[in-house]
């Protein structure tokens, strides 16, 4: 079977979908070849994968795409310097060639960043064996990319940063990304190729017949109707939920839930032109702050996550003031406290439970299971998604015999070859960004642009197109799907961008057909949402450090 491009159902309506996905892929052969749950990074990867290999591949989501851990995270794409600390060379080869290929593939959405590690007398690691670790990881990744500073040369690539003791720093690199644009253009150039995704669909029951699983009973959120969807290969890549589905087939619990949370700040109150590492000064373990999107990020925490996890993650007090400590001991000089946080928000990861005592010791590569025919895989990292997906998929062609699994390597990510539309009216640095959030799509965003929607929303990188186009053809049913994940500017203004809801009324108006109460309705619950879950706690508490041993990678 041969991939399908140009599909017509990409921009097709919900309902259109819907009645595809639970039709059956043909009136012939009504089963899919995969039916995929879970719209993350994972999830997303797997149905990439699934349609450039030609399988009839559909995929549904309980919440929004990238709603849970893959809209949330840490924003990095990177090798793992934690895996050569724990003798894992293989694994951390697998990550940096990942981190190299998107690179490639999506420069515009994946952008190398670099991170300094600053020295400071009588602390481990110091200046040598820090040096050793990256000479290695740079070997990895088959080019050198660190640079030693002294103290004094240091401190004018990051002048308010603290001075005494210090003793000189390392630069390295690795790479950040928008983590939900990543999950949205997977699911996009998969559409393209003939596969379907649907969110706001759960999965209700597993169907078995005999001893083995053929399919699902899913139902609509948003209307409650059900319907019976039948597969050869059922895939569970639910993250964080992946051990409620296998309890269906008597599987053993194996998904330890994880918090991360983050602070966002503005940047011109806390200006990085590149990333710093710093050990907080409780636990030693490696807090980052890191220039994100035209504002600045600090994280993270690393947490058992108690809480129930249909209800969205939000920061706790500890957290906040575990987090405000790195950044005063790193940079004492700039006064920063609670009044310079503009947003936060908490991510849940689902790592792979060993029953370490400490957290942070857990691994976080990802583990597969094959249970009566479902397939679930969880843990991993979002550098890793695509070789998780093709791992996944090695699995599922047991169902399918006459399928041969192929490694896409750089074909796995549409590289966009047209000319632009009035290349006169966006410059160099747009059309980069363009091209790498939306791929082959990005000249379309520039043509479905109004009046004087090429500028930038004050305070982010972020186009007024960008919005108008989410609304038109990306999904988007609720008001946090399109200021969350489709775009990052509820985490990067003011109040989630209250000021400018005027505007982003009327594009919602026009291209989601809401009138003037359904706007009102999704404004107030955009309001509770985003002080529930974006900003500070109601109670601040004494600092209490949610942690652990030392030396953490960040996810």
């Amino acid at each position: 079977m041969k991939p399908k491009t140009d599909n017509p159902f990409a921009n097709a309506t919900r309902e259109q979908t819907w009645l595809r996905v639970t039709q059956g892929y043909t009136q012939r052969s009504p089963e899919w070849d995969v039916l995929i749950i879970g719209g993350g990074i994972t999830g997303a990867g797997i149905l990439r994968e699934a349609a450039r290999q030609g399988l009839s591949s559909a995929l549904i989501e309980q919440r929004d795409f990238a709603w849970g851990t893959s809209s949330r995270s840490s924003k990095m794409v990177h090798g793992g310097l934690r895996y050569l600390l724990t003798g894992h060379l293989k694994l951390t080869r697998q990550s940096i060639r990942e981190r190299e290929r998107l690179l490639r593939k999506a420069s515009g959405l994946v952008e190398p960043m670099g991170f300094l590690y600053p020295f400071y007398r009588g602390q481990w690691p110091g200046r040598w064996s820090f040096t050793a670790l990256i000479t290695l990881y740079d070997l990895l990744a088959r080019r050198s990319r660190h640079r030693y500073y002294a103290a004094r040369d240091l401190l004018m690539l990051v002048p308010r940063i603290a001075a005494q003791g210090l003793t000189g720093g390392i630069r390295y690199e690795d790479a950040v990304t928008d983590d939900a644009r990543l999950v949205l253009r997977n699911i996009r150039e998969a559409q393209q190729d003939g596969a379907l995704a649907l969110n706001y669909v759960g999965a209700d029951r597993l169907i078995i017949n005999g001893e083995r699983v053929s399919g699902v009973v899913i139902r609509d959120v948003l209307t409650g109707q059900t319907a019976e969807v039948l597969a050869r290969a059922v895939v569970n890549a639910t993250g964080a939920w992946a051990d409620r589905l296998r309890a269906q087939v008597e599987g053993e619990k194996h998904i330890r839930p994880l918090r991360g949370s983050h602070l966002v700040f503005p940047f011109w109150r806390l200006p990085m032109p590149q990333a710093v590492t710093m050990l907080h000064p409780s636990d030693r373990r490696p807090v980052i702050l890191m220039p994100w999107e035209g504002a600045t990020l600090l994280g993270t925490t690393d947490l058992d996550h108690k809480e129930d996890l249909d209800v969205e993650a939000s920061i706790t007090s500890p957290e906040v003031e575990y987090l405000l400590q790195a950044v005063d001991y790193q940079f004492p000089s700039l006064g920063i406290n609670h009044n310079d946080i503009l947003a936060t928000y908490s991510g849940v990861r689902p790592v792979i439970g060993t029953g370490a005592l400490n957290p942070s010791s857990e691994k976080r590569d990802h583990s597969i299971w094959s249970e009566h025919g479902l397939i679930s895989v969880s843990g991993g990292k979002l550098t890793t998604f695509r070789l998780i997906a093709l791992d996944v998929l090695s699995r599922v062609a047991r169902f399918i015999p006459s399928v041969t699994m192929k490694d896409s390597g750089d074909r796995s990510l549409s590289t966009p070859e047209y000319q632009w539309p009035g290349p006169e009216r966006i410059d160099l640095a747009l059309k980069k960004r363009l091209a790498g959030r939306y791929g082959k799509e990005a000249k379309n965003v520039v043509r479905c642009a109004g009046d004087d929607e090429l500028t930038r929303v004050p305070g982010t990188d972020t186009i007024w197109a960008e919005l108008r186009w989410a609304a038109r053809n990306e999904a988007v049913v609720h008001l946090d799907d399109l200021l969350l994940r489709r775009t990052p500017i509820g985490v990067l203004l003011h109040q989630g961008g209250l000021r400018f809801f005027d505007r982003i009324s009327k594009i919602c108006k026009e291209e989601l057909n809401w009138d003037a109460d359904r706007w009102d309705q999704e404004a107030q619950a955009y309001r509770i949402l985003w002080k529930r879950c974006h900003s500070l706690p109601e109670t601040v508490s004494e600092p209490q450090v949610p942690g652990q041993i030392p030396v953490k990678e960040m996810d």
